[in-house]
């Protein structure tokens, strides 16, 4: 199941994958496709960056799950 409200946000903002990506600092939008798609969670500091950026709360983007860092478990905030 995709996560609707990111990329609702994301393009209610009028940015592709690639745009957001590299506002955020990565090279390519694999990494948002993947959590567009459900596959992975954002590290909680990316998380909060992306909420800041696309100007949404956090918990609406991701419910209450996101990784506390790249290697690690999804945790609940």
């Amino acid at each position: 199941m995709k996560n609707d409200n990111l990329i609702k946000a994301r393009k209610n903002k009028g940015l592709t994958q690639e745009q957001l990506a590299k506002k955020l600092g990565y090279k390519g939008k694999q990494s948002v496709a993947n959590w567009e798609n459900n596959h992975i969670s954002p590290p909680l500091e990316t998380a909060i960056r992306i909420s800041h950026l696309l100007e949404e709360d956090i918990s609406f983007l991701f419910g209450h799950k996101v990784q506390d860092s790249h290697t690690k478990k999804r945790v609940v905030v």
